[in-house]
């Protein structure tokens, strides 16, 4: 509420407030109607936003509620400001450190912080709870206690309600001393992302890590980069188990295993000495799909869609017959033991070995289609583009669909 005050002061006319409703006491809404009548004073636009929490870590689930209302609402110009403290952000390095967090967790909050979709700024940061408790009697600024800020059944509270004042008894200074150690680590944080930037860059990308080069580096920096890496975009890194899951079960699993390992919404697989990275729903595409045959004719100049990608109509050099052009043609899926004689090839290859010598994902070869007219085989479908097959239907001059993009 003090923050609420002092921002109409200082920028009138430019803030908006939001009030999250957790809906998870039954005096919520009174809250609500309490923070609209504040703003309605000030002269401060106000939404007030009900949210579901899912089940599972209450506060952990409330929070990730409480920021998917931020997201809906914030505007791209626009940044969220927050009423964090001094306590509050010791608290948060005591609660991390005790779940077992690095350099990363340790860092805690900063004043500004860019995320992926949106922009925080915490003014009071380095202010104490009491400094502010005093400014806001000084200013008569109404406020409410919520009576989970005192329930010890939940961690923070516990921690601000019991250990507290335990270790403030014999350590005045840690509230200030704690809050300086985030500080350092947030230093601390910045070098060693310029260091798995740099690593990240010679092993790979976002999408994968050549094993070769990561393997080269020493047993502290593959642990970070593998950290980072998985995180991604996301607000949080994985546990060091999951870390370590990751190296023992897939990274060292034996060259022949088809070994995965799952995490957080992506799956991470080893092919050809490469560990990639891949979205649940690529990964397991091939399960929700429902691949039949079908008719198909083509125009040329025209873009279509299958299963491998985007494609355009164009001329090449060697062809298909311009006769098959708006024609009733078939797409099928492969479903194994096909023989292609592949145009330029010297007689029918199995089509596996031809997938195989072009690395073709096996997560990928569920796209994997054969264009064919009266089971005359013309070419096939790949994640790699249009593979021509040898048929009485090529032509100097003719056309093939060419691959723009992947999908």
């Amino acid at each position: 509420m003090l923050l609420l005050h002092l921002m109409s002061f200082l920028y009138p006319k430019k803030i908006r407030a939001i009030y999250v409703d957790h809906q998870l006491q039954n005096i919520s809404k009174d809250w609500g109607e309490f923070v609209s009548q504040q703003c309605e004073m000030l002269g401060v636009p106000c939404i007030v936003e009900k949210v579901q929490v899912a089940d599972g870590n209450l506060e952990l689930q409330a929070r990730n509620a409480r920021y998917s209302a931020y997201e809906k609402h914030l505007l791209s110009h626009e940044i969220l400001t927050l009423a964090h403290h001094q306590q509050d952000q010791a608290e948060t390095v005591l609660l991390r450190l005790f779940s077992g967090t690095g350099v990363h967790g340790l860092a805690a909050m900063k004043v500004y912080e860019e995320r992926t979709n949106f922009r925080i700024w915490r003014p009071f940061l380095e202010l104490t709870r009491e400094q502010i408790c005093q400014w806001a009697e000084e200013l008569n600024v109404q406020n409410i206690l919520d009576p989970t800020n005192t329930d010890i059944h939940y961690d923070r509270a516990w921690c601000r309600e019991e250990l507290w004042p335990f270790l403030q008894n014999r350590f005045p200074k840690m509230q200030q001393a704690v809050s300086r150690t985030s500080l350092l680590m947030q230093d601390a944080d910045e070098i060693l992302k310029e260091i798995v930037q740099g690593d990240l860059h010679e092993c790979g990308n976002h999408q994968c890590l050549i094993l070769d080069k990561f393997q080269l580096l020493s047993q502290a920096r593959q642990r970070q980069l593998l950290s980072a890496w998985m995180k991604g975009e996301e607000q949080y890194r994985p546990s060091l188990d999951m870390v370590e899951r990751l190296q023992k079960e897939v990274i060292f699993s034996k060259n022949d295993a088809q070994a995965k390992l799952h995490w957080n919404h992506y799956y991470y697989v080893r092919y050809q000495n490469v560990l990639y990275r891949i979205h649940k729903s690529d990964f397991l595409a091939e399960q929700s799909q429902d691949i039949v045959e079908q008719n198909i004719s083509f125009q040329l100049n025209t873009m279509m869609n299958v299963l491998s990608g985007h494609y355009q109509i164009q001329t090449e050099n060697i062809g298909l017959s311009f006769e098959l052009l708006n024609q009733p043609l078939v797409i099928k899926p492969r479903i194994g033991g096909e023989k292609v004689h592949l145009y330029g090839r010297v007689g029918a290859w199995p089509l596996k070995k031809a997938i195989q010598e072009a690395q073709i994902f096996p997560w990928q070869r569920h796209t994997i289609q054969i264009l064919s007219i009266d089971n005359v085989i013309l070419g096939v479908f790949t994640p790699k583009g249009f593979w021509l097959a040898q048929s009485p239907y090529c032509e100097t001059g003719g056309w093939q669909p060419n691959l723009l993009s992947q999908r």
